[in-house]
């Protein structure tokens, strides 16, 4: 069987409806060498019947696996373990992208050196909205060889970008699967991969983001109650602790991030949350000391908005 160069993963929860938007997208592709994978987290509407009448038509691989719902982190994980492309790129079951995203894409990722390829983990492009308007900043140059810390941290670009890394990379750096919440920053392997992988960011916006679906993911997150967004408090610790030395950089998210720990510390009663065995950076300990105060007020907010 023939090794694809690209494995298209999308992670679907009754998506059914909009499953279409990507499997068009393929079906445009000016280059087709690829395979696509279904990870079916658990759905309850025709996904499967869908994919299965496609499979049955269509000229490229599609392949469906069915779990049972456990949030996005597992199912990225499965597709990883399925993938047998050598560059691997996820794409949302409500998301679209132009017919010349892979084409373009593999050839930025031709242009790298053959002996600097190793550096790199893969390609980072923009994203467009529906009526073509951008959904972050560029990048400052394009190509930009960067990593996904500096990008952030130093040249603070937010927003939606896409992109593929390598798949024997991502393989090396599975999602932790956390049965406390479907939820976990992507951060959390992004930035760990930054610590040892360059990424070639190009100024071409390949992925069509749209918004239909209902409120974004980050948006659903931050209007939670705050007992369950406290769920999060040991990957924020874990960014404290990892990425200090970009403090520098970008304080007041690092300040925000230390005001978040201690109010999630506290609605979750853990404590020792402040105990110095729980920091490997001393900055953060510090910080965190810091935040002792607007911490407690944000919570004891919370807490009367609870009662109110």
């Amino acid at each position: 069987m023939t090794i694809p160069m690209f494995t298209i993963c999308t992670p679907a929860y009754n998506g059914a409806h909009t499953l279409f938007r990507v499997y068009n997208s393929l079906k445009s592709q000016t280059l087709q060498d690829f395979e696509w994978i279904v990870i079916d987290d658990g759905s309850i509407d025709n996904t499967a019947e869908i994919i299965g009448r496609w499979q049955s038509e269509a000229d490229f691989s599609i392949v469906y696996h069915y779990q049972p719902n456990s949030g996005k982190p597992v199912a990225f994980n499965r597709g990883v373990k399925m993938a047998r492309g050598e560059l691997f790129l996820i794409i949302d079951h409500d998301d679209a992208f132009l017919p010349e995203s892979l084409e373009s894409m593999l050839n930025w990722w031709r242009d790298i050196p053959v002996a600097e390829r190793d550096e790199f983990t893969g390609i980072v492009t923009l994203c467009q909205f529906e009526d073509g308007n951008l959904c972050s900043q560029p990048f400052p140059t394009s190509p930009l060889d960067t990593n996904s810390l500096d990008l952030r941290f130093k040249y603070k670009v937010r927003g939606e970008t896409w992109g593929f890394h390598r798949t024997t990379v991502l393989k090396a750096y599975p999602f932790p699967e956390d049965p406390s919440t479907r939820y976990i920053p992507e951060n959390i392997i992004w930035d760990d991969i930054a610590r040892n992988y360059k990424i070639r960011c190009i100024n071409e916006p390949l992925r069509i983001f749209y918004q239909d679906a209902g409120v974004p993911l980050s948006n659903r997150i931050s209007n939670r109650a705050p007992h369950k967004k406290a769920l999060h408090k040991n990957y924020i610790l874990h960014f404290l602790n990892r990425d200090f030395d970009y403090f520098r950089h970008d304080p007041i998210t690092f300040s925000k991030w230390a005001v978040l720990y201690v109010r999630y510390s506290l609605h979750l009663r853990d404590w020792s949350f402040f105990g110095p065995v729980r920091f490997n950076s001393a900055g953060a300990f510090a910080l965190v000391c810091l935040a002792l105060v607007p911490g407690t007020l944000v919570y004891l907010a919370d807490r009367l908005k609870i009662r109110i």
